[in-house]
Order: C-alpha cells, then structure tokens, then sequence
C-alpha cells in the first residue's frame, strides 16, 4: 500500500474568513436560554412531584415515565406536544399502537436521569417530553426561547418609553420656567419705568 502526501503551498496573505462575533454570541444566548430551560422544568418537577401524579414522579423509573406519557396523550394533546412524541420516539400517537409504545421504555432514560439529577440531557425532544410530563409552559423549547426574547426586549422598550417620559416633562418644566421668567421680566420692566 503507496500513501501519497499533498503539501499545499497556501499564500500568506491568504486568510480563511473569521466567524463573525454576533454568531456566538447568538448561540451563547441560545444556550444560555436552553440552560434556564431545563431549569424550569427541573424546578416544575420538584413541585409536581408532591401533586397529581405523585405515584409516576416521586421516585421515576423509565417504565412510570412511560406510562405516564400514555395517560397524558390519552387526553387531547396539542399539536407541538404530538410532534415532541413524534420525534423522541420515532412513532405518531395511536391509541391502536399501545404495545408498540411500551417497547420505547429506554427513550424515557434521559427523562429519568434529568428528574433524578443526576445527567443534564442534550436532546431536545427529551427536555420537551419532561416539559410536557410536568405540565410546564411554555412548551416545546422553541416558544420559551421565543417568548424569552421577547422578554429581553421589553426591559430595553421600556426605557425608551421612560426616556421619552422624561423628554417630555423637562421640556415642561423649561416652558414652565420661561413663561415664569417671561413674568418676572415684564414686572421688573414694568417697575423700572415707574421707580
């Protein structure tokens, strides 16, 4: 066996383009939004845990996740719920396809881990699914993080509707004082021309 080696003789003014800076930093905030996320959930399910579904929460194991996912798609799920159940396990919701669903029991490990603390999920769909086992809203992650950066431009709308408040009243206060002045100037003529 012949290897064959490639030097490649590169200018050196020759540079690769640079990632511009508002890219991470988008995904920074992303990821930033992913974490709080979670965070949320997790903080949901420790209050869940002592509610309704006690029994599948307290102490989860994969096959309790499981069957209370059944109980919760049993009961009109939304749209974007049906396409989180869709994408984790590969399979569209169908009260006919029971069996089939009980064989998905290892898809609820990351759910399981996630509730016990023990390991932060990556995937998407699972941090849906246990958004979606605890009731937490706003779900799926696209309308949190949606609805966060809504959040992050209010603060900024509000301080320009309070600059333009403050615009608006020391503009009032200087005509205010003009007029007052205005006053005092046609008095003080007044008086000179008499005294």
């Amino acid at each position: 066996m012949l290897l064959t080696f490639v030097i490649l003789d590169f200018p050196e003014n020759l540079r690769f383009p640079e990632i511009p800076k508002n890219c991470k930093k988008k995904n920074t905030m992303q990821n930033n939004t992913l974490e709080k996320y979670k965070k949320a959930i997790r903080k949901k399910y420790e209050t869940e845990k002592e509610g309704k579904y006690f029994d599948y929460l307290y102490k989860p194991s994969r096959g309790q996740l499981r069957d209370l996912c059944w109980l919760i798609f049993e009961n009109n799920p939304t749209k974007d719920d049906l396409n989180v159940f869709s994408n984790l396990l590969g399979l569209d919701f169908d009260h006919s396809k029971k069996n089939k669903f009980k064989e998905k029991k290892d898809k609820f490990r990351p759910i399981e881990t996630f509730f016990k603390g023990e390991t932060d999920p990556s995937n998407i769909d699972a941090i849906n699914m246990a958004a979606i086992l605890v009731d937490f809203e706003p779900r799926p992650f696209k309308k949190f993080y949606e609805n966060s950066k809504t959040e992050e431009t209010k603060p900024v709308k509000r301080i320009e509707k309070a600059k333009e408040v403050l615009k608006k009243k020391s503009a009032a206060k200087k005509e205010k004082h003009e007029k007052k002045s205005k006053k005092r100037s046609f008095f003080l003529d007044f008086k000179s021309m008499f005294f």
